[in-house]
């Protein structure tokens, strides 16, 4: 086994990369060698030293924000599971205008001193590092200072807890504010965290009006218009991206926030948020005109009636004063409960009460009927919102039948223009039907699967859209910016205590007016905003990916509900492949690509992306797994058209990074050596791009838009590779991934190999 000079580990991360990025580290720690171990689950060929052999148990993060001032305290808990004594450092490469307040761990009761160390005494000593242990992992954190920690013994199979707090002051861009937490973890843990939680408060003296955490599926609270609190928990995972909230203050009725990324001179992509604020009692909403539609035929029988039943219920104990609202019940003939829209008062709700309490399944599916009914009794006076609230678990059986004649019949009675809403229960329902209604009238649609509760589903959706804000939005740029490709591509209404999301592209960056007009209460308002489209900006690099995932969810449900095209499986699949959304459906159309222009000889084999994965390994059976879920998607009723159909809808609406990745689960399968991995999680985004872990090596996605261009081969570690890392200190970036890996750099295509 190797040894190292114990001075190897006097390490900061070092390589200096473009100040553009501002890379973070979160605390880690790294194990001197030499010592025996078991290999570490890693897709690369081993070296004969890993620095990282110890686990993060667990990993909970507590921010406090006061206006601009952000004070982070972070408690973590590292275990060795070999059988060796351990000694090492504890690292924690420090931010750019970071400073540490406090750092504790205490060794046979004595509390340890940590050094502070800047990032030029590092950068010598980092390159030698490379050299000696081969672990290039570091390479990505660039011109930070770090502290550093002794820490001997880490006995075995024992705990070492480290606590470490830091103050920051944050900037703000475009009026937004932005906190970052380093939770990219993944590469120095041995295991899966157990527990990681992060909990940020933000208290502002202004209005805080858009909140939002586009990179996890955090939940976010408002207590009152000058505190908000954002909150992530997981267990069992490796975290492979920071953690990233961003808020703004102002006093308008409806919160604005706009974030743009343009790298070069390609297209830019930028986020746009608009929030009504906080959702206070004494805020001003539309009245609504609202139509319950229940199917009550005999397959709803049983539980799923009785959990209809209390959902509507709850419906109707929180309808506002303001509102009017129906009930119909349908089977084989439909029935209407005021035979007109009724106002909210004790005795209708009391009688609707009744109404809904004695309702029975008997009979047929008549949702031609249903509808028809619905759309007459609901015709909204004085430009009032209408809303129908329409839930069924069956395909149409009585009346007209023909989906695009019963279409039809339903476009020619919405006169009033009005939502509808739709709930599918269980897998025998026509979702091309819900789907297209739901499209036709720009609201949305709910699948609930047999072992979901019927009552909580239909609940929360009714208390998100139970008070519009403002309806029939129109959004202008007005510019020469030339704004396209906006997601999604009509506009829903907005509803009090919702953030509405828009991603879109531009052409050019600069100064814009933007402005946004709807009605509440039959009157056009009108909000107007300025806002600035980078010219050049690499800074919030989530947006490419999450437009890419709007725009792939918006072409699949074309492709689900009107047909498929060559054209639309072409952007797809380059869509999916340069920004890594890698689904079910899409996975699929990779793979197929691949497979073909290996075969014409289009594309060299190495430089494959997922299919290299699959090689000896089941690729068949995947494939045609894969290629089983995209015709289920495509097909009208099923297991797999109620999938395809929430995939879409999630990944045409996804507003984090999270919901990027649906039906992540189908895609694992067993590599060569027999241990399980997921086609899903295995890319990262490096500079705006997918680069793919393709076998052994790592592979930039961009290398497959050009196949042609000259290949400069060198040695991992070598003089030519740190000759490269000093003259293109970006590269780094991609060097960090692995010892083997092909990306694209400045029309060229670098290979780097053992």
């Amino acid at each position: 086994m190797r040894t190292f000079p114990p001075h190897l580990f006097k390490l900061i991360a070092g390589i200096a990369l473009a100040l553009t990025f501002q890379l973070r580290a979160d605390g880690f720690i790294i194990i001197e060698p030499p010592y025996p171990y078991p290999p570490m689950p890693r897709p690369l060929p081993q070296p004969s030293f890993t620095p990282f052999p110890l686990e993060v148990r667990n990993h909970h993060v507590q921010v406090t924000i006061e206006d601009l001032a952000a004070a982070t305290s972070i408690d973590q808990v590292f275990y060795n599971p070999t059988a060796n004594s351990l000694q090492g450092y504890y690292l924690f490469p420090i931010p750019r205008g970071v400073t540490i307040t406090k750092f504790s761990m205490y060794i046979d009761g004595k509390e340890t001193e940590a050094e502070l160390l800047d990032a030029e005494k590092a950068r010598k000593l980092y390159e030698d590092y490379v050299r000696k242990v081969i672990d290039p992992a570091l390479l990505e954190y660039t011109g930070q200072g770090v502290l550093k920690v002794r820490i001997f013994p880490i006995q075995p199979h024992s705990e070492k807890r480290i606590k470490l707090s830091y103050s920051e002051v944050l900037s703000r861009d475009n009026g937004t504010v932005e906190y970052i937490y380093p939770l990219n973890t993944e590469k120095f843990s041995a295991a899966p965290l157990k527990e990681v939680s992060v909990k940020v408060e933000i208290h502002s003296r202004e209005p805080i009006k858009n909140v939002y955490c586009p990179t996890h599926e955090a939940e976010i609270r408002r207590t009152d218009e000058h505190r908000a609190m954002v909150g992530y928990e997981a267990g069992n995972v490796k975290p492979d991206a920071d953690f990233k909230v961003y808020y703004r203050t102002d006093s308008s009725a409806i919160g604005f926030s706009l974030l743009s990324y343009r790298k070069g001179k390609e297209d830019g992509f930028f986020f746009l948020s608009l929030t009504p604020g906080f959702a206070s009692g004494g805020q001003e909403v539309a009245e609504k005109d609202i139509t319950f539609v229940l199917d009550v035929s005999g397959s709803m029988a049983g539980k799923k009636l009785q959990q209809a039943k209390r959902a509507l219920q709850f419906c109707i104990e929180n309808l506002n004063p303001g509102d009017r609202f129906e009930i119909v019940r349908f089977s084989t003939q439909a029935e209407a409960l005021f035979q007109k829209l009724a106002p909210v008062d004790a005795a209708n709700r009391a009688k609707a009460g009744e109404f809904v309490e004695n309702l029975k399944a008997i009979g047929g599916t008549n949702i031609d009927e249903a509808l028809q009914l619905a759309l007459q009794s609901n015709s909204p006076a004085g430009g009032r919102p209408g809303f129908i609230i329409f839930i069924t678990d069956g395909k149409p059986t009585v009346g007209e039948v023909e989906e695009n004649a019963l279409l039809k019949k339903i476009e020619q009675a919405n006169r009033a223009n009005l939502r509808i809403f739709t709930f599918g229960i269980g897998d025998e329902i026509n979702t091309h039907l819900l789907d297209k209604i739901t499209e036709a009238t720009n609201a949305y649609r709910t699948y609930i699967t047999p072992d979901e509760d019927i009552e909580v589903k239909i609940s929360d959706f009714y208390g998100k859209v139970s008070a519009p804000i403002l309806t029939d939005l129109k959004l202008s740029v007005e510019n020469s910016l030339r704004v396209s490709e906006m997601y999604p591509a009509r506009l829903p209404d907005l509803f009090k205590g919702a953030t509405l999301t828009v991603l879109g592209r531009y052409r050019e960056g600069g100064e814009a007016r933007i402005t946004l007009k709807g009605k509440l209460n039959d009157e056009i308002q009108t909000f107007e905003y300025r806002a600035d489209f980078a010219p050049s900006d690499e800074q919030y690099a989530f947006i490419p990916p999450l437009w890419a995932s709007r725009a792939i969810g918006y072409m699949l449900d074309q492709i689900r509900l009107h047909g498929e095209s060559a054209e639309l499986k072409k952007e797809i699949i380059e869509l999916a492949r340069t920004y890594g959304i890698i689904t079910p459906y899409t996975s699929y159309l990779i793979l197929e690509d691949e497979e073909q222009r290996v075969s014409r000889r289009e594309l060299p084999p190495q430089y494959q992306l997922l299919r290299q994965n699959l090689l000896d390994g089941g690729e068949q059976d995947f494939l045609k797994s894969r290629e089983g879920d995209y015709a289920d998607m495509k097909s009208k009723s099923g297991r797999g058209s109620v999938a395809g159909s929430q995939a879409a809808q999630s990944m045409g609406g996804a507003a984090n990074i999270d919901q990027t990745r649906p039906g992540a689960p189908l895609l694992s399968y067993r590599d060569r050596s027999g241990r399980e991995q997921n086609l899903a999680s295995q890319f990262r985004m490096v500079q705006g791009r997918a680069v793919y872990q393709s076998g052994d090596f790592w592979v930039d996605s961009e290398i497959q838009n050009n196949v042609g261009a000259k290949v400069s081969r060198i040695q991992f570690a070598s003089e030519d590779y740190f000759k490269l890392l000093n003259e293109e200190p970006q590269s780094g970036q991609f060097l960090a991934l692995g010892r083997n890996l092909r990306f694209f750099w400045k029309d060229r295509i670098y290979e780097v190999y053992e």
